[in-house]
């Protein structure tokens, strides 16, 4: 029915990129994302992992459904390709977008300012961002319209009518129904065929009163032992939701008379300029929170602004944070980049605090399998950090529901809540274990519908 051609998040969960065909040939790309970890592109090859290694003649515009760099990093070379048609995104995603391509493009090798201002200023000038809701024609056969996604701010999933063939959704990256700051994703009403991410196809998470539960005992015992919590994060998403989480129980504690004292000294340090770049974004774009968050801010409450927090911006900054907290005996809590503890500042805490027994390290996210996270997780009692062994004797946690992807519950609910059922669904971005579970489940609801992996 439709001709839809997927030039990534097919065998793995990063690189996405998907090109609806139309009638007269022209076409839409959705989404234009990095090939990153073991996932690789489907042409073969490190270098091919950023190259745009299929025919964009003909593409009319792209649709960014949110900025992850999975999502968007191959942006640059897609420009440099050729494509100058319009880019449509939500109004929040138009906001953060440049900000990810800097560091992208960072991240690619290239260190001149004036280069990367350069490719980032072509890039915005393309920019076309659309309210939530409101449906925009692109082409003579085709309209879109973007609806939350509850993934980070500014994700959407994408609906697209197309004159004599019907609808089509794109889902991108789903949020949890649960998740802090952010609206649920609503089901669309109809859907003739559905393109489905399967990340946590074959998973549950935590809800969460649980995970707010375990993160608090964690800081109850940093409160205690006048230890240190370290928490590797990525910048955007994960590190706000974090920062709500902490403020609640913060607020909370504070204020119960017998937790004065040593809860009120804890310090929560944002080491990411980075997270400390998205978070003040995150503090802009407040009507985009959902209601709880919103009801926060007029009770007087700062969730991304707390008394207790403490961003930290240079370098001899960070050195200075690292030593004090070795040296010293007062409870912190830490958030800092790398995710997977592979680079980033994370590492000078870790080879700092890993061998004191009252630090705790927190997971709160996915560790690849040859990532220094994966091995603290596996309970190893040395780790080697930049060509040194670190003893570990810290205490390692990890929590599973602070991931910003529905669990299986959640996208079983996105696809029983389209009123006109698909009758055919794609699954993508996800690892072969998760989109054969979640292709079973929808069989067995949509029992005449083409369930398939691409």
């Amino acid at each position: 029915m439709f001709d839809i051609r997927h030039h990534g998040a097919v065998d793995g969960v990063t690189g996405s990129c998907h090109q609806l065909m139309f009638a007269d040939g022209k076409s839409l790309l959705i989404d234009c994302g990095l090939f990153q970890g073991s996932d690789s592109s489907p042409y073969g090859s490190d270098e091919n992992n950023v190259a745009i290694d299929f025919d964009i003649e003909g593409v009319v515009a792209l649709v960014c459904t949110h900025v992850h760099t999975d999502h968007i990093a191959r942006l640059p070379f897609l420009v440099a390709a050729g494509f100058d048609g319009p880019i449509y995104c939500s109004f929040p995603s138009a906001i953060l977008l440049p900000e990810v391509l800097r560091e992208a493009v960072k991240m690619s090798g290239i260190r001149n300012k004036d280069h990367i201002e350069a490719i980032v200023e072509k890039i915005e000038k393309q920019l076309r961002p659309l309210s939530y809701g409101a449906w925009a024609l692109i082409h003579p056969l085709v309209s879109i319209r973007l609806q939350p996604a509850g993934h980070i701010l500014g994700s959407a999933f994408v609906e697209c009518s197309i004159l004599g063939q019907g609808r089509l959704v794109f889902s991108g990256d789903l949020g949890c129904d649960d998740a802090v700051l952010l609206p649920e994703p609503k089901s669309p009403p109809k859907a003739d065929c559905l393109v489905i991410e399967a990340t946590y196809g074959d998973r549950y998470h935590e809800h969460r009163a649980a995970r707010r539960e375990h993160l608090a005992a964690c800081i109850e015992r940093a409160v205690e032992d006048l230890g240190a919590i370290l928490i590797p994060a990525f910048s955007l998403g994960r590190t706000q939701e974090l920062l709500y989480e902490i403020e609640a129980i913060l607020t909370e504690r504070i204020h119960l008379e017998e937790t004065r004292g040593a809860w009120s000294d804890i310090a929560v340090i944002v080491d990411s300029p980075l997270a400390a770049t998205f978070t003040k974004i995150y503090r802009r774009l407040k009507p985009y929170w959902d209601d709880e968050a919103k009801q926060l801010v007029e009770r007087g409450r700062r969730p991304l602004n707390f008394s207790k927090m403490i961003t930290v911006d240079n370098h001899q900054a960070h050195e200075r944070v690292v030593e004090h907290l070795r040296q010293t005996a007062r409870p912190a809590i830490v958030i800092s980049a790398s995710g997977m503890c592979n680079g980033g500042r994370i590492v000078n805490y870790l080879k700092a605090l890993l061998p004191d027994p009252r630090t705790d390290v927190l997971f709160v996210g996915y560790q690849s399998g040859d990532s220094v996270g994966r091995k603290l997780q596996q309970g190893v009692n040395s780790v080697f950090i930049d060509g040194e062994k670190i003893p570990v004797r810290a205490k390692v946690h990890t929590i599973n529901g602070f991931s910003a992807h529905a669990d299986k519950h959640g996208l079983l609910k996105f696809v029983d809540g389209i009123t006109e059922s698909p009758k055919e669904v794609r699954i993508v971005h996800g690892d072969d274990s998760a989109k054969l579970s979640l292709q079973k489940a929808i069989q067995q609801r949509l029992p005449d519908a083409n369930v398939w992996i691409p």
